[in-house]
């Protein structure tokens, strides 16, 4: 059985993803800047619409960078989400120079803890992400890293994304442009757990709304590669 994550920003997109039979929704704010942390009011209206995990993304600023006052009012955050009935996060920091940034990571780790964490697309951006698989996989709470094999989407890291599976499959969440052509081959190789954002919107660019039928579509897609 495959795990289908979908991208949501408000309560309506958390319904059409559930009406559709996705498995978990990840909340955010702001999706053209690569997803940023919604008001925990929206993941309370979230949660009173929906009964699927949600998990929320922490991360402030686009980039993957974080500052020490920027990181405690993460931590804050988390507490909030939690309360408004999170039930899991995305985040992950990088240093300058594109190594993971363990320290600020594993306070966020540590400050969400006892729930579940996805590292998220930082590890694409990382300038060594092989290093990077390494070192964040010890880091507590972790249970799945979102990746799409490229900076630039799934596309460019199609052929990156099949290698990492023959190892991290168990780990690997790939999102990031995914396209219905590359499912049977990520499957193939091992995979189990995809996101979609624009995928199962009318229009990529804007807030049109998550729409029901192209979540089914998606359902039907990523069971049927598991199942081959």
């Amino acid at each position: 059985m495959a795990l289908l994550e979908v991208v949501a920003m408000n309560e309506v997109d958390a319904e059409a993803a559930e009406t559709g039979g996705a498995d978990r929704i990840v909340a955010v704010a702001e999706r053209q800047s690569g997803g940023l942390s919604p008001d925990p009011k929206t993941v309370a209206a979230m949660r009173k619409t929906t009964s699927l995990p949600i998990r929320v993304m922490l991360r402030a600023k686009s980039g993957f960078r974080t500052t020490e006052p920027e990181l405690a009012r993460l931590c804050r955050a988390a507490c909030a989400h939690a309360s408004a009935g999170a039930d899991g996060f995305v985040f992950g920091f990088l240093h300058a120079d594109g190594t993971v940034d363990l320290s600020a990571t594993a306070r966020l780790a540590d400050a969400v803890l006892p729930l579940p964490w996805t590292f998220h697309r930082a590890i694409d951006h990382a300038v060594d992400p092989v290093a990077a698989w390494r070192e964040m996989r010890v880091l507590r709470g972790l249970d799945s890293v979102l990746c799409a094999g490229a900076a630039g989407g799934v596309e460019p890291g199609i052929d990156a994304l099949v290698r990492r599976a023959a190892c991290d499959a168990r780990l690997m969440l790939v999102g990031g442009g995914l396209r219905r052509r590359h499912v049977a081959v990520l499957a193939a190789a091992g995979v189990r757990a995809f996101q979609v954002e624009d995928a199962v919107r009318p229009a990529a660019a804007g807030q049109t709304p998550v729409e029901a039928v192209r979540v089914r579509e998606w359902r039907a897609l990523v069971d049927a590669a598991a199942e081959r």
